[in-house]
């Protein structure tokens, strides 16, 4: 099993910086690809950045690009997320997800609220 914990997350205000953590453990060997997921009230989760093992990334969401950076560690077991000139709409719970021999696992999340 591989257990997926977040932290950084908290009350900023628009146009500051925010870094989200996500710390792996367990069979961390077993990992494959990480994720960065969002979710507002009423909304379904999306996406906001994935990574390969070997580290490529990719960032999703129109509210995302050119602003966020995703990144991993695999020697700390750690992927983070970056975020920049926040602004309102990055408001959400965001979860660290990862693949791991076929299983989905998923972090408890941690809030991020950006305050105009």
């Amino acid at each position: 099993q591989v257990q997926l914990a977040e932290s950084g997350g908290g009350l900023v205000q628009a146009g500051e910086s925010l870094k989200l953590s996500c710390l792996a453990s367990g069979k961390t060997w077993t990992i494959g690809g990480m994720a960065w997921y969002r979710q507002t009230p009423g909304k379904e989760r999306e996406l906001v950045a994935r990574i390969t093992r070997g580290g490529v990334p990719r960032e999703f969401g129109d509210f995302v690009k050119g602003r966020n950076t995703i990144r991993r560690d695999n020697t700390k077991n750690t992927v983070d997320l970056q975020m920049n000139n926040l602004t309102h709409e990055v408001t959400a719970v965001y979860s660290c997800y990862a693949q791991a021999q076929g299983f989905e696992c998923w972090g408890k999340g941690t809030q991020v609220t950006v305050s105009t």
